[in-house]
């Protein structure tokens, strides 16, 4: 995760979508609309919806600790929610439509540098992991994208090793 990336992040909320964005390359999208229940603390893992599909990440020790923050916090806060999202806000942990935290309201509850956002956060991390690896397979299976995507990313990383490859 970038330096300082986390210094005004002042809100478990924001700690936790900022994690999982720059660590796990999880769209801002899929860091909305994941659901609490999908979350196993004990297991170290979250399970991402992907239509018919799902991607588990394994999470590691510092966004572990952020996903129990947060839950510990919104449990304090809202002890009678039964929003099924991950994330919720005043307004959407008591909604009884359930629904999931808006685009506009991320944007709201986080504090990026300037010029930064969630998905740009991921695009990051994906091609730090492309530029490191070099091995599309790895991105695939670690960040649950498709050989298409990972490709993209290696060639980006290294264009000399792609550049002889048909099209």
């Amino acid at each position: 995760m970038p330096a300082g990336l986390l210094d005004h992040a002042t809100t478990a909320f924001a700690r936790l979508a900022i994690a999982l964005a720059a660590v796990h390359a999880v769209p801002a999208s899929e860091i909305r609309t994941a659901l609490a229940a999908d979350l196993n603390l004990s297991r170290g893992t979250l399970v991402l919806r992907r239509g018919m599909r799902r991607h588990t990440l394994y999470l590691e020790e510092f966004t572990h600790r952020l996903a129990a923050d947060w839950l510990t916090y919104r449990h304090r806060r809202w002890p009678t929610s039964v929003n099924p999202h991950l994330l919720v806000t005043q307004k959407t942990a008591l909604d009884p439509d359930h629904p999931a935290v808006g685009r506009i309201t991320m944007q709201l509850n986080l504090v990026l540098p300037k010029g930064r956002t969630l998905d740009k956060l991921r695009q990051d991390r994906i091609l730090d992991e492309a530029f490191a690896t070099g091995d599309p397979l790895k991105l695939m299976r670690l960040f649950g994208i498709t050989e298409d995507t990972a490709m993209r990313y290696v060639t980006t990383a290294h264009p000399e090793r792609t550049t002889k490859l048909p099209r």
